[in-house]
């Protein structure tokens, strides 16, 4: 039995215990924590140098088009930390594809499969531990070289700013991405940290925003190519059919307002009073008003849901911006909004989706880019199934919006210049104000063969003009790249 003096003194002992005790504890604590809690954001912090030596210490998958063709692989670049270097072979043409990856981090693909591309996805993992193997997977793309590369070089003979996208209908398998300006991404692969940080300044100070991925990442007023989403509203409320009379005055002075809208150049629409194919073939302007006011905001939005407006859960993998129509409108803004102005907003990809919809009976099927991945030995641990993403309109009303959107690029239709001899496509323009610049955007969406379609395309230049003259011949070349060239 201790004596009093001894207890006293094994008191504050006890206390310095308890409190290393709770030290030890809470240090205990602090490590668990990090190691399995924050190990993620500091994985990902730019400084972790341990991060980036491992980035490149192995092989990354390589980036495959759906032909077997390389658009991104990994070479040994015989440095001691970065044995690995990321090579891009064509440059500027797939980047908004593949984005890229660098010492600080990625974008596009590269980022968005950053997990099975690095190795660190685990059904990669186990794999390369069970063969001793350190690359990571290897993707396949829905992409076509000739419908990408035809996309590029028709946007770029413009000379201007903008986006091309094309889908195949039945699937959603995404065969071209183009945005330009582009960049080249091989310019991030270097492991000079002062020659990125020169690189990165000057992409990102370029007010051509080559960093910026147009097709997906930026929405636009959709013009006219709206009147399909109109039309296809005005078809399923039954109170309209290719043939219904519908009032087109020269001008219509928009409810509530001391605004008169016109058609395109002033002209009359017909005989005032044509049948709406009429006035969708020839893209006027009073006649949409007028059926937008009839068939109110409601019915509209409805309809521009179906087709995926104001859906924010689009990814391709890559995340996709939101396309909008406008809440709480007046009539005015409601007419407007039929025209595709007031505050509609379009990424290209929504562009392209719209005829992809109407192609596919209205069934309107998910967007993808990855078709699958396949491991170093050739296993396939991942393969898309094409999967539907919205019902935008039943197949008698989708088979109907399809003849009328033929008579488009028909003589006296807006958009002849998309016309393919032998091939019914499917279309329509779209000229957007754009009251930033005071410049019309030129847009136009279409699809090809009708009967049978096998590719929709969604075209949009910055600043075109108008999108017959303009988008038309950009649409046209895709569509004869994904068909053969026919004409």
């Amino acid at each position: 039995m201790a004596a009093p003096r001894a207890r006293r003194i094994n008191i504050p002992l006890r206390h310095v215990a308890l409190v290393c005790g709770a030290m030890l504890f809470a240090l205990l604590g602090k490590v668990t924590y990090i190691q399995a809690l924050d190990a993620d954001r500091l994985n990902a912090d730019p400084r972790n140098r341990q991060t980036m030596i491992a980035r490149f210490a192995g092989p990354r998958g390589e980036i495959l088009l759906r032909d077997g063709t390389v658009i991104a692989t990994s070479r040994d670049s015989g440095g001691a930390d970065y044995r690995y270097r990321r090579v891009y072979p064509a440059g500027p043409l797939y980047a908004p594809v593949t984005g890229h990856v660098s010492l600080y981090g990625g974008a596009g693909i590269e980022q968005a499969e950053n997990a099975v591309l690095s190795g660190g996805d685990p059904r990669v993992k186990v794999r390369s531990l069970v063969y001793g193997t350190e690359s990571g997977a290897t993707l396949k793309l829905t992409i076509d070289g000739r419908a990408q590369r035809a996309a590029y070089e028709a946007l770029r003979a413009t000379g201007l700013r903008g986006a091309v996208v094309a889908i195949t209908p039945a699937t959603g398998a995404i065969l071209a991405m183009v945005s330009l300006p582009s960049y080249d991404p091989n310019l991030y692969a270097t492991f000079d940290g002062a020659q990125l940080d020169r690189a990165d300044r000057r992409l990102r100070a370029d007010p051509g925003r080559p960093l910026l991925n147009r097709a997906i990442q930026q929405n636009y007023p959709p013009g006219s190519t709206f009147k399909v989403v109109t039309s296809a509203a005005a078809l399923t409320s039954g109170r309209y059919s290719p043939t219904t009379k519908v009032g087109a005055p020269e001008a219509l002075r928009l409810p509530g307002t001391d605004t008169y809208l016109h058609n395109s150049g002033g002209t009359a629409c017909g005989d005032g009073n044509p049948p709406l194919a009429y006035a969708f073939k020839t893209s006027c302007n009073t006649p949409f008003a007028k059926i937008g006011i009839d068939l109110g905001q409601d019915a509209l939005r409805e309809q521009a849901e179906a087709f995926g407006f104001g859906a924010d859960d689009l990814t391709v993998p890559m995340p996709v911006a939101r396309s909008v129509y406008p809440p709480e409108m007046d009539r005015a803004q409601t007419a407007m909004s039929a025209l595709g102005q007031f505050d509609d907003r379009a990424t290209p990809l929504m562009i392209a989706m719209i005829s992809a919809a109407v192609a596919n009976d209205g069934v309107l099927m998910r967007p993808y880019l990855v078709e699958e991945v396949r491991l170093a030995d050739g296993t396939v641990i991942d393969e898309t199934e094409p999967s539907r993403y919205r019902q935008t309109l039943d197949e008698n009303e989708a088979n109907r919006l399809t003849a009328m959107m033929v008579t488009v690029t028909r003589d006296g239709g807006t958009g002849t210049a998309a016309a393919i001899p032998g091939v019914d496509v499917a279309a329509k323009t779209g000229t957007a104000e754009n009251t930033a610049s005071g410049q019309d955007h030129a847009i136009f969406t279409s699809f090809a063969p009708a009967a049978d379609p096998r590719v929709a395309v969604g075209v949009l230049v910055e600043h075109g003009g108008f999108g017959g003259r303009v988008a038309a011949p950009i649409a046209k070349a895709v569509m004869q790249a994904v068909l053969g060239d026919r004409g």
